[in-house]
C-alpha cells in the first residue's frame, strides 16, 4: 500500500494561498511560513502531516499526494477546510 509524508499550510482565500506560494517559490522556508500563516494546528510544526496512506486525507488531498512529484510545492488545493499549499516529502508506492 503506498504511504506519503507530506507538510501543507491552510489559509482562507485563494489569494493569500498564491501570495504565499509567491514567498516560497523566493527562497521563503515554507515551515516558517506555516508557522506564521497556517490555520491548521500542523502549522505549529511547519506543516507536516506525518505519514499517511490513500484514503486518510481528504480525496483533493489524496490526488496532489499520490500523484505530485515530491518536493515540488502544489497548490493552491481548494478543499472543504479552505486553501491548501502542499508539499509531498516522501512517498513510497
Amino acid at each position: 500500500m503506498p504511504k506519503a509524508t507530506a507538510r501543507h499550510i491552510l489559509v482562507s482565500t485563494e489569494t493569500e494561498c498564491e501570495a504565499l506560494k509567491s514567498k516560497i517559490e523566493g527562497g521563503i522556508e515554507f515551515a516558517d511560513l506555516a508557522k506564521e500563516h497556517s490555520q491548521c494546528p500542523s502549522g505549529s510544526s511547519g506543516g507536516d502531516l506525518g505519514e499517511f496512506g490513500p484514503g486518510m486525507m481528504v480525496k483533493e488531498f489524496d490526488e496532489v499526494v499520490f500523484s505530485a512529484p515530491v518536493g515540488e510545492v502544489q497548490g493552491p488545493v481548494k478543499t472543504q477546510f479552505g486553501y491548501h499549499l502542499l508539499e509531498v516529502t516522501n512517498r513510497v508506492d
